[in-house]
C-alpha cells in the first residue's frame, strides 16, 4: 500500500467538551477506503512529526476525527479553520473486523471512544456500548451513538454522569450474553477487560494507544510486546500491524 500523504477541507469543526473537538475532513477518495479503527496521520505546522488521531467515524465523502488537546501539536491543530486544508495520510493501521452474524459489545474509555463509534455502526443497531469518561465534562458523542440505534451505557469515575465506577462493571453484567467484545481506551482498561473476556471465554479484539512517530511502520516508536506460540515475547508496530490487536496476543 501506498501511504501518499493528501489534502482535506475542514468542513466542519466543533468544540465538543472543553479540550476536545471534533474535525469533519472532507477527502471522497480517502473516505471511500478507511475502515473502522484505524487512523490519520496528521501534518501539523510548524512541527516534524505527525499526529495520529483515530478515525471516529465516516459519512459519505467525509472522515471524521475526534481528538483532544493534550500538547503543542494539537493545541495548534485545534486552532485550524473551516476552510482551511489539513494534510492527513490515511487510512493507516489495521481496524476492527466486525463481522455481522455476532453480537459484540463496544468499550470506550476517555479519548478512546470517538473509533468505536464508526465501529458500532458498522455492527448495526443490534450491539451495546459502553463508554467511560473520567467526570460529565468528559462526555462526548451520546447522541451519536444513540443515533445510530444501539444499547448505549455510560460511566464516569467519579459518579457526576451516569453510572458510577469503571466500564468493566456494567460489562461483567452483560457479557455473557456476548460473542465478541471490541475495547480502545488507556492500557490499564484494556487490561482488565482482556481479562475479563478470557475468564467469560468471549473473543476480544483491543485498539492500543501508543505513542507513535512515523506512523507506517518504518520506526520502533510504537513497538508493543506480542506474545508467541512459545510463550516468548517479540515486538510489533502498533501503527502497522494494529492498533488493533487479539488481546489474548497482548504481553500485558
Amino acid at each position: 500500500m501506498k501511504f501518499d500523504a493528501q489534502d482535506c477541507i475542514l468542513v466542519g469543526k466543533y468544540r465538543i467538551a472543553p479540550t476536545i473537538y471534533d474535525f469533519r475532513l472532507k477527502n471522497p477518495e480517502l473516505a471511500s477506503i478507511t475502515a473502522p479503527g484505524q487512523f490519520a496521520h496528521i501534518l501539523i505546522p510548524g512541527k516534524t512529526l505527525r499526529r495520529p488521531i483515530s478515525v471516529c467515524d465516516v459519512e459519505d465523502d467525509v472522515i471524521r476525527v475526534v481528538f483532544e488537546v493534550r500538547g503543542e501539536g494539537t493545541a495548534i491543530l485545534s486552532e485550524f479553520k473551516v476552510g482551511d486544508t489539513v494534510n492527513i495520510i490515511a487510512p493507516l493501521g489495521r481496524g476492527f473486523d466486525i463481522p455481522k452474524d455476532k453480537k459484540i459489545i463496544f468499550v470506550g474509555g476517555g479519548i478512546g471512544v470517538p473509533p468505536m463509534l464508526y465501529s458500532a455502526k458498522t455492527a448495526g443497531n443490534s450491539c451495546i456500548v459502553i463508554n467511560g469518561f473520567r467526570d460529565k465534562s468528559a462526555v462526548i458523542l451520546t447522541e451519536d451513538f444513540k443515533g445510530i440505534g444501539c444499547t448505549l451505557i455510560e460511566t464516569t469515575d467519579n459518579g457526576s454522569y451516569g453510572i458510577h465506577g469503571f466500564v468493566t462493571g456494567p460489562l461483567a453484567e452483560v457479557i455473557d450474553g456476548a460473542d465478541m467484545v471490541c475495547a480502545c481506551g488507556p492500557t490499564p482498561m484494556l487490561k482488565n477487560i482482556a481479562k475479563m473476556a478470557k475468564e467469560h471465554a468471549k473473543e476480544c479484539f483491543v485498539s492500543l494507544e501508543q505513542r507513535m512517530a512515523c506512523g507506517v511502520g518504518a520506526c520502533l516508536g510504537c513497538a508493543v510486546g506480542i506474545k508467541k506460540e512459545d510463550g516468548s515475547v517479540t515486538y510489533k508496530h502498533v501503527c502497522k500491524n494494529g492498533p488493533v490487536f487479539n488481546a489474548e496476543e497482548v504481553a500485558w
